[in-house]
C-alpha cells in the first residue's frame, strides 16, 4: 500500500518538528489505511510506533515503509497475530512494545470489522464478531495499555463512526458497537483523567481511498455522496491525520472525553444507504427473508 504523507506534512503542515520525539503511539488495527496515516503523521512528527494487527505479511510491509519515510530502522515495531478480541494476545503486544521502546505514552484503538447488512439477515455470529472486534476489542486494549499509561500520563484515542447518532439502515452492529465505544471513552475520560489520562473519539466521515469507504459504497455513488456533504468534499486520509495530530498534541491538552467528528459535516444531512438503499433495498432485503418463514 503506498505512503499517504511525505516530509512535506512536517515541513509545509502547522505542527513543528519532533513534536512527539521520545514518545511511543500503540496503535491496534495498525495495517488498516485509517490507523497507517496516523502512524504515518505520528512517526513523522518524531514518535515510535508499534502497529498491532494480524497478517504477518502486512504488518512488516506497513512498518518497513513507514519506517522509510523517517530513516530509522526501529521507528515502527511490527506486531502480527494479535487478535484483539484476545485480552492475553494485546496484553503481550503491550510487553513487547515496552521490551523495545520502554513506555507507551499515546494508544489508538482502532481495529475494526462492518459490513453492510440489514437486521432480518443478520446472523447473531455476525453481530457478534463486529461487536468483539469493535467493542471488546477497543476495551482490551485501553486495559492492557492502562498501566503504561498511568506512567506516562499520557492519552487514548478510540476510532469511533457517526453511524449510530440515529437510525442508519444495513449499519446496526457497528453502530452498536461504536455507540459503546463512545460510552466507554467518555468512562474512561471521568475515571482515568485524575490520574492524568484523557480519553477521546475520532468519528471519521467518507474518507476517500480507504478499506471502510471502498467497502460501504460504489464507484457510481461517490458524486451523490460528495453531494450530501455540506463541505462538497471527501474526507482525506490526512484529515485524520491532522485531527490525530491535534487530540495527542500539547493544544488538546484540556480537551478530554470528546468524540471529534471528520466528516465535513455529512453526518448532519443523513447517509448514502438512507438516501439510496432506505427502504426498496430494504424491503427486498427483508421479504427474502419473511418468504422463508
Amino acid at each position: 500500500m503506498p505512503l499517504t504523507l511525505n516530509e512535506s506534512f512536517v515541513i509545509d503542515g502547522s505542527w513543528k518538528p519532533d513534536l512527539f520525539k521520545g514518545k511511543v503511539v500503540f496503535i491496534t488495527g495498525g495495517s488498516g489505511t485509517i490507523c497507517r496515516v496516523q502512524a504515518e503523521a505520528m512517526v513523522l512528527l518524531g514518535a515510535n510506533a508499534a502497529l498491532v494487527g494480524r497478517d504477518p505479511v502486512k504488518m512488516e510491509e506497513t512498518c518497513s515503509e513507514i519506517c522509510s519515510l523517517v530513516k530509522r530502522k526501529d521507528a515502527c515495531l511490527p506486531i502480527a497475530n494479535c487478535d484483539v478480541r484476545n485480552y492475553n494476545d494485546v496484553e503481550e503486544a503491550v510487553h513487547q512494545t515496552l521490551k523495545k521502546y520502554g513506555r507507551i505514552d499515546y494508544v489508538i484503538a482502532g481495529a475494526a470489522g462492518n459490513f453492510i447488512c440489514d437486521f432480518m439477515n443478520l446472523s447473531p455470529n455476525a453481530f457478534k464478531s463486529v461487536i468483539s472486534i469493535d467493542l471488546l476489542g477497543s476495551f482490551n486494549t485501553m486495559k492492557a495499555c492502562t498501566p503504561a499509561l498511568l506512567k506516562s500520563k499520557g492519552a487514548i484515542l478510540f476510532v469511533s463512526a457517526t453511524f449510530h447518532y440515529y437510525g442508519v439502515p444495513f449499519q446496526g452492529p457497528v453502530g452498536a458497537a461504536k455507540a459503546g465505544i463512545d460510552a466507554l471513552s467518555n468512562n474512561i475520560a471521568v475515571e482515568l483523567a485524575p490520574f492524568g489520562i484523557r480519553s477521546n473519539c475520532i468519528a471519521p466521515g467518507a474518507i476517500d481511498d480507504t478499506e471502510g469507504f471502498k467497502r460501504l459504497s460504489k464507484p457510481e455513488m461517490v458524486q451523490n455522496v460528495k453531494k450530501m456533504i455540506p463541505l462538497q468534499r471527501l474526507g482525506s486520509k490526512k484529515d485524520i491525520a491532522e485531527a490525530t495530530v491535534f487530540l495527542f498534541s500539547p493544544a488538546a491538552s484540556y480537551i478530554n472525553g470528546h468524540v471529534l467528528v471528520v466528516d465535513g459535516g455529512m453526518w448532519h444531512t443523513g447517509t448514502l444507504f438512507t438516501k439510496e438503499l432506505y427502504p426498496d433495498e430494504l424491503v427486498k432485503s427483508g421479504n427474502k427473508v419473511i418468504s422463508k418463514l
